[in-house]
Parts: C-alpha cells; sequence; structure tokens
C-alpha cells in the first residue's frame, strides 16, 4: 500500500502513473494517476499522487475541465505553466471528442466487448459504466481494483459520478481473474447494495455482468438482478 510521505522514486515501479501508462494502457489508470501524469511534480511534502487527488477533491473531476487559468492558479502547488498544460489538454481533448457518436449499449455482449481491456486482468477491476436514458454511454469509469479473491466497492464511489455526470442508469461490471464467469455470493450481495442504492437516488441499475478471456454473464439475463422495493 502506497504511504503519504513516499516520494514517487519510492514507489514500486507499477505504483508509478508513468510506468502504469506504458505498460497496461491508460484505462487501467485512475483519474489522479492521469492527473498526476499531466503533473509531473509534487508539491513541498506532497507527492504528485496526493496533490492530484487534493485537486480533484476541489474541483471534482468533471469541474476541473471547466476550471480557468485563474481557478487553477489559485489552487496550491499549481503554477502557471502547469495551469497553461491542463487548459490546453482539456481543451483539446473536448475538440478532438466533439460530435463523437455515443456507444450504444443494448445486450450483455456489448459490454463484453467494450471490456477487453480488463478481461484478462490478474485483479478483479469493477467498472461503471454511465448511461442517459437511451443507453448511450456517457462515460465509464473504473470504481475499483481488487485482488484476486475481492474488490472493494462502496455504493457512494459508484454512484457519485452518476449524479455528476446526469447518468440515468448504470451497468456494472467486473472481470473474475479465475476464468469462471458466475457470480460468487458476495457479487449478488453488491449488486442487491447497488439497486437498493440505486433505487433512492432515482438511478437504475440495469445488468451486473462478469466477463472473463472468453465468456460472461449476465446476471440480467439469468433473472437474479434483485428486483426494486417499495421505499
Amino acid at each position: 500500500m502506497i504511504t503519504a510521505k513516499k516520494t514517487m522514486k519510492e514507489f514500486a515501479r507499477v505504483d508509478r502513473p508513468r510506468e502504469k501508462l506504458m505498460e497496461y494502457g491508460p484505462n487501467k489508470l485512475s483519474n489522479s494517476e492521469l492527473l498526476a501524469i499531466l503533473l509531473r511534480t509534487g508539491h513541498k511534502g506532497e507527492n504528485v499522487l496526493e496533490m492530484s487527488r487534493r485537486i480533484l477533491r476541489k474541483f471534482g473531476n468533471g469541474k476541473l475541465a471547466e476550471a480557468t487559468f485563474h481557478d487553477l492558479k489559485k489552487t496550491h502547488g499549481i503554477g502557471p505553466a502547469s495551469a497553461c498544460q491542463l487548459i490546453a489538454t482539456f481543451e483539446l481533448g473536448k475538440r478532438l471528442l466533439k460530435g463523437k457518436p455515443a456507444k450504444l449499449y443494448l445486450a450483455p455482449k456489448d459490454v463484453w466487448k467494450s471490456l477487453q481491456d480488463i478481461r484478462s486482468n490478474k485483479k478483479e477491476y469493477t467498472v461503471i459504466f454511465y448511461l442517459n436514458s437511451r443507453h448511450q454511454e456517457i462515460t465509464r469509469e473504473t470504481i475499483a481494483i481488487g485482488t484476486l479473491t475481492e474488490s472493494l466497492v462502496h455504493p457512494r464511489e459508484v454512484f457519485e459520478p452518476a449524479i455528476r455526470h446526469n447518468a440515468a442508469q448504470i451497468i456494472i461490471a467486473h472481470n473474475h481473474p479465475s476464468d469462471d464467469p458466475n457470480p460468487s455470493e458476495e457479487d449478488l450481495a453488491l449488486t442487491a447494495r447497488l439497486v437498493y442504492a440505486g433505487q433512492i437516488l432515482g438511478i437504475d441499475v440495469l445488468d451486473h455482468i462478469i466477463v472473463t478471456k472468453k465468456e460472461y454473464v449476465s446476471l440480467r439475463e439469468r433473472n437474479i438482478i434483485p428486483k426494486p422495493t417499495n421505499i
């Protein structure tokens, strides 16, 4: 586990954002790790990952992309050069993605195809697809990386991006490194918990899909998604 006082040079190579991106690709990095690559260095007594987490907490993932030069410059640890770099990066991304057609998720196989990057992982990756009311993808986020046997997922981490992005519905997905796609008792319990939380928030949980290298299991297709309750 990464401790608060470590410098980036003291991290294991697999935990350094830049090396992690080169080895596994950008989809395996958290938002704070991606931001750390852009910022490059931390600030007095704070490594770049800690600083990235602080900045994301301050702005929120969505609002950071809309921050002005003056907003960023007033943020502890961000100088004029870093502020300009962040603004230019976000603006370029917006321009390149403008008009890009949204992916449709109408069947579990669509999700399975989209998860090619995690199907062979040796750890469990929990991914949430945030969709509008027409089943179009708004965004996709990796919200937890577990061990070979467990992945700790809290409704707070699942639904905060849904609220921020005005998602109407979500699809939960994760890989099974064992190559057995059948849901565990923990998978079923997590699904029930998220369905209940989503019901309170007015956000539908469409499915929970478990993927492996060659196959998948949809809890919706197996009719084991918990039914909404009267609350």
